[in-house]
């Protein structure tokens, strides 16, 4: 109700030309509403946990009421958009509208931070690997935790960063004991998101083992892929959701099945063994990142979308 309440009474200052809700429930239906005191145009912007999860048939019917009557839906990958389409056929207007990241190229401050860091982490020997995300079950760190002892004998110095806080790190670090890789896993928590870049551009590696949760939420994009790709760093991750999309097997990054510790064990093989990969990765993810995936191009196609919708509504008045 307080949102509710909020949100109408921004409207009714006629200040705002548009509303842009993100997520389904309850931004979404609660825009829904508002917009029904106040007549401004309603985009809803999906980001893929909120179609793929909150099941039920009353989430489902107040999800398919909120797009339905929304004035645009975004989505952020295909994938999101094919799901999106199965809930809520009717949609007005559905536009794959990707999420942008910074897709620049390291400056000279983080390729100084990522010399430091290599020099800090690096095994002499072994690749530096790096995984970033929520430490929970179906962002796969316990996977690629796994595959760094199935590279015991081929690449013992292995060395795995774990960036991240969630639930389940007291039993992945319990796990790392459990296999005996005190030396080669090291969990550094919580970093400050403006360090993250440096840490991947670090790295030789960079492991996005997502899984598939119970209640079928997956990966809807993954921005930290699309982050390592554009400092450079290759990327393995598994072929799941939207991930697909954007690390496209053997032309800009390596996919594996999810929950295969030894198919990223094999994959990290590959990448190391051939330093040429690294190079062709970098060629083709710089071409997509620039069309589709930086801040830039994000934000000119939700522009086109509001202005279009604005222009609309005037023609009506």
């Amino acid at each position: 109700r307080q949102e509710l309440a909020a949100i109408t009474n921004r409207l009714r200052s006629r200040d705002y030309d548009i509303l842009n809700s993100h997520w389904i429930l309850p931004q979404g239906f609660t825009g829904m509403l508002a917009t029904k005191v106040v007549a401004v145009p309603h985009v809803i912007t999906v980001h893929g946990g909120d179609i793929f999860s909150l099941k039920g048939k009353l989430l489902s019917r107040m999800k398919r009421a909120a797009l339905h009557s929304a004035s645009a839906v975004t989505v952020n990958s295909s994938f999101t958009l094919s799901r999106t389409e199965q809930v809520a056929p009717k949609i007005r207007r559905l536009e794959r509208i990707p999420m942008g990241v910074n897709a620049s190229p390291p400056s000279e401050k983080e390729i100084g931070q990522a010399e430091t860091l290599r020099k800090q982490y690096k095994n002499t020997g072994g690749p530096l690997l790096v995984f970033v995300g929520r430490l929970v079950e179906e962002k796969g760190a316990q996977d690629a935790i796994a595959a760094v002892e199935l590279l015991r004998d081929q690449l013992p110095n292995t060395k795995l960063l774990v960036i991240g806080e969630g639930q389940d790190r007291l039993t992945l670090e319990q796990q790392t004991i459990q296999l005996g890789l005190q030396n080669n896993v090291q969990f550094l928590g919580w970093i400050d998101p403006a360090h993250v870049r440096a840490y991947m551009a670090a790295a030789d590696i960079f492991l996005g083992p997502s899984r598939t949760t119970r209640d079928g939420w997956v990966e809807a994009q993954g921005l930290t892929f699309i982050e390592a790709m554009a400092v450079g760093t290759p990327v393995i991750a598994t072929r799941v959701g939207g991930i697909m999309e954007t690390v496209r097997h053997k032309e800009t990054g390596l996919l594996v099945d999810e929950k295969s510790p030894q198919q990223i064990a094999d994959a990290i093989v590959k990448v190391t063994n051939d330093p040429g990969m690294e190079e062709h990765f970098r060629k083709q993810t710089g071409i997509m990142l620039d069309a589709e995936y930086s801040r830039k191009s994000s934000a000119t196609s939700f522009n086109r979308l509001f202005e279009s919708l604005i222009q609309n509504k005037r023609a009506f008045n």
